[in-house]
């Protein structure tokens, strides 16, 4: 089961660049390493990252087998107006997880 944590300021000035912060903890099996039985585990990995506010689009990025198993994402935003920052995982087996945090902006 995976676990996301993210910091977004909880206020923040109109115009203000924000820093966001993302890490979630997954298994990311690559697919190329074999197990105890011989066989190859199969790939399970994070694909995707895509992070909106009020709805916009504001940032994506595709992952790739040599992501790290609990990717960590940073980047920054311009605090526009008060609403809900979403974040979304998607990957193999239709592994996909959601979370939000809002943020006031004065």
């Amino acid at each position: 089961m995976a676990r996301a944590l993210i910091n977004v300021p909880a206020k923040a000035k109109r115009g203000e660049i924000i820093e966001i912060k993302t890490l979630i903890s997954h298994p990311m099996e690559t697919g190329f390493r074999v197990g105890y039985n011989g066989e190859m585990i199969p790939r399970d990995i994070i694909d995707l990252f895509v992070c909106t506010y009020n709805g916009e689009e504001i940032f994506r990025a595709t992952l790739a087998p040599a992501i790290a198993a609990n990717p960590f994402i940073t980047f920054h935003t311009v605090a526009s107006e008060s609403g809900t920052i979403a974040f979304r995982w998607s990957g193999d087996n239709g592994f996909a997880m959601i979370e939000s945090a809002a943020i006031a902006v004065e």
